[in-house]
């Protein structure tokens, strides 16, 4: 599927590269500066003196740039003795001097914000002094609960199997930096070896509650996540507690191991739904390829793969069967537009279609 990402400042800024540029994800983009945080001096109490008499004790004066250390004012002393002097203990730029307070503002150095480019790709769009439309075609994989914000790695596959269980003896040295992929349940001593290796992240199919309070060292009760700062991210595809990645989901993700991929944890589950997601940009020949194979990005139609995302079938993924045109009357009474889903095993189940999301890649 083609893939668009949106990369902006927070505040209007500069964008580094144009329209057709290819980039990387670790490429940045856009950038500005925050203004630096402001240290306010009480220089009148330290010198003891009224605050209209600061300004004429003042070695620094307004707009100069100031280190650690460097004398900011000197009293006058009596009879040229008993001097009192007063070191700045932040850097920045005298910002003001008041007389009327006897207040001294230091303003910190500005804070450089970047924006990188998240993944692999080419510049689609530039929004003057805001940022860019990231495009490229890529598999594209959504998770059910995340944490952690964005990183990137070259995929790694822990588990052989979609059931199989990530443990601490499968997390090596080696995975250092890498997205690992494991089968069924993370469990909490896996991931704490992995923040210890260093990787990147982790998308497995489950995870206990328990274990993601281990982890974080707090009860999770926000609906928005995405800003923790566990030292890695994790995702997971299917639910909380023992439950096994999706088959065909651990066979795409072990379709393109060793390929560079970006992550992003964040998951709002109220308004404004947002899911994890897993993107993993493709080389041109084997977009040319999926293009060629798949049907109409985004368009559900007969055939396309989907995942039944509420109960009773929860997690449990087949191809559109039918897709009847007229409502129909649901188990509560109320009226919905519904589908028809043929799964592995030969059953068939109708659901709402917005009980269902498409599987791309």
């Amino acid at each position: 599927m083609t893939f668009r990402t949106r990369r902006v400042l927070p505040i209007p800024g500069d964008v580094l590269v144009k329209v057709g540029d290819k980039v990387k994800a670790r490429d940045v983009v856009a950038q500005t500066f925050m203004p630096g945080d402001v240290t306010p001096i009480n220089m009148a109490n330290l010198l003891s003196m009224p605050p209209g008499d600061v300004p004429g004790c003042m070695i620094a004066k307004e707009g100069q740039t100031i280190a650690v250390g460097d004398v900011l004012a000197r009293s006058p002393g009596i009879f040229g003795f008993f001097k009192n002097e007063i070191k700045s203990k932040v850097a920045g730029t005298i910002e003001t001097i008041s007389p009327v307070t006897g207040q001294v503002i230091v303003r910190g150095a500005p804070i450089p914000v970047q924006v990188g480019a998240y993944l692999n790709g080419a510049v689609a769009e530039v929004i003057p002094n805001e940022g860019v439309v990231i495009e490229a075609e890529v598999a594209f994989i959504q998770g059910i609960f995340g944490i952690g914000g964005e990183t990137f790695g070259p995929i790694r596959m822990a588990c052989k199997q979609h059931a199989q269980e990530l443990t601490e003896d499968l997390i090596t040295d080696d995975m250092k930096g890498c997205v690992i992929v494991g089968g069924a349940r993370m469990h909490y001593t896996a991931v704490k070896k992995a923040i210890r290796v260093g990787v990147a992240a982790i998308v497995s199919g489950g995870i206990d509650d328990a274990d993601l309070k281990e982890v974080l060292g707090y009860d999770l009760g926000v609906a928005i996540t995405g800003s923790e700062q566990a030292g890695i991210t994790l995702i997971i595809t299917e639910g909380f507690g023992d439950i096994a990645m999706a088959e065909r989901t651990f066979e795409l993700l072990d379709s393109h191991k060793g390929h560079e991929t970006a992550v992003n944890g964040a998951t709002q589950i109220r308004a404004g739904v947002m899911r994890p997601e897993i993107v993993v940009p493709l080389s041109a020949v084997a977009a040319d390829k999926a293009a060629g194979a798949r049907n109409v990005a985004g368009l559900l139609e007969v055939g396309t793969m989907v995942r039944i995302i509420r109960d009773p079938y929860f997690g449990l993924i087949g191809a559109v069967n039918n897709l009847p045109p007229e409502p129909a009357v649901l188990g509560s009474g109320s009226k919905a537009r519904v589908l028809e889903v043929r799964f592995d095993s030969g059953e068939t189940v109708t659901v709402p279609r917005a009980n269902v999301e498409l599987i791309e890649g």
